[in-house]
């Protein structure tokens, strides 16, 4: 065991990057496709000594038509679908890690590789790797399968800080106000949770405070119309807070539960669009002193890294107090929601696995991390 003790974490990357200041700008992609491509050349999952060869066969099979048809109760299995290219790199890190006879340093970079290669990002690669690395030096592991499963409880714990579903109470109405940057799927996950509302047996208003961004009036109206839910509109390029403030009033005197407020998408560094933000919440408490009641930000799951900067700055302007992630369906950067954990510590609501407007679900961190990992449930 002396020569691990030499292990330099990250070895791999400060040495084709040695001359890179900033280690978070590392492109993985290449990387990342090379994983990929071997994996699917080898078909690595079939012959995994830690997969579940009839589920995953199972998964694999399914055809569009077959998922379309999968009950939305079922979420582990869509989820099992949703999250595959994120999987596969994971997966086949594992199965070169089980295809060692001992732990050596190649061990720990595959590691590595596989949890930055997926966008866990390195501060929270950092965090696993020394807790890794400490666990089998302290305990004198020399066996494959126990790291195996300290980095899937780790992972797991990671998560499980930040699962906490949001509790809609009687404040006549809960306001939730939904914001974030342009193509994060703030309008249709608005839809989504209006249906899923409405479903619960709850009443639901909605607001189309993105009054900037040419059809999302009409789009928000769409989703009104199939769902069933009163929309409050304005004229395009009205005052988001004036509709807002229409709305609310508007669902007091019809004694509606929830008022959902959709907002323009803005970059969250340009300070006078973050600034309307915070109008729109002051002008929420003249009609109801303890609202927003939650400040919901949407993020795209596809965009990986990226997303780290957009909740820090929203969070500088609004405290924001729920997160959904969407577009994890397709996606190889899945590993981004232990990073959103990690340095955050804001509860994840929902997760986005889908266009279906049944394809919003509460988050699950135990579903989540067995969908990646394919193995028996966390114990």
């Amino acid at each position: 065991m002396s020569n691990f003790k030499k292990l330099s974490l990250f070895s791999i990357f400060k040495s084709k990057n040695k001359n890179n200041k900033d280690r978070s700008k590392i492109t993985t992609q290449k990387l990342n496709d090379q994983l990929i491509n071997h994996a699917n050349a080898n078909n690595f999952e079939n012959n995994s000594k830690i997969n579940d060869k009839k589920t995953f066969t199972q998964v694999q099979n399914l055809d569009k038509l077959q998922y379309n048809n999968i009950n939305k109760k079922n979420f582990f299995n869509k989820l099992k679908v949703q999250l595959s290219k994120t999987r596969k790199i994971i997966n086949f890190g594992i199965n070169y890690i089980f295809s060692k006879k001992k732990i050596d340093h190649s061990v720990f970079e595959t590691i590595e590789e596989l949890l930055l290669t997926s966008d866990v990002g390195i501060h929270t690669t950092t965090k696993i790797m020394q807790y890794l690395t400490k666990e089998v030096y302290c305990n004198n592991i020399q066996e494959i399968n126990p790291i195996y499963l300290m980095l899937k409880k780790k992972m797991y714990k990671f998560l499980k800080t930040v699962e906490i579903p949001l509790q809609i109470n009687t404040y006549n109405p809960f306001i939730i106000l939904v914001v974030g940057v342009n193509g994060a799927g703030k309008t249709t996950t608005i839809g989504k949770l209006a249906m899923k509302y409405k479903e619960e047996g709850k009443s639901v208003m909605l607001a189309a405070g993105d009054t900037f961004r040419a059809g999302a009036i009409e789009q928000l109206c769409l989703w009104g119309k199939d769902t069933k839910v009163p929309v409050v509109t304005q004229h395009f390029g009205a005052d988001p807070a004036s509709v807002i403030f229409d709305t609310i009033q508007s669902a007091q005197s019809k004694k509606i539960d929830i008022v959902i407020a959709d907002t323009s998408g803005r970059l969250q560094n340009k300070e006078p669009l973050m600034n309307e933000l915070k109008k729109i919440v002051k002008v929420t408490k003249k009609l109801n002193a303890t609202g927003p009641h939650e400040i919901m930000l949407v993020i795209d799951g596809s965009s990986g890294q990226n997303v780290i900067r957009q909740i820090k700055l929203f969070n500088k302007f609004l405290k924001i107090t729920g997160i959904v992630i969407t577009k994890l369906d397709g996606t190889a950067k899945g590993g981004i929601l232990f990073a959103i954990a990690d340095m955050f510590s804001i509860p994840i609501r929902y997760i986005g696995v889908g266009e279906k407007k049944h394809d919003l679900y509460n988050f699950s961190s135990t579903e989540f991390v067995d969908a990646l990992f394919l193995n028996n449930h966390i114990k």
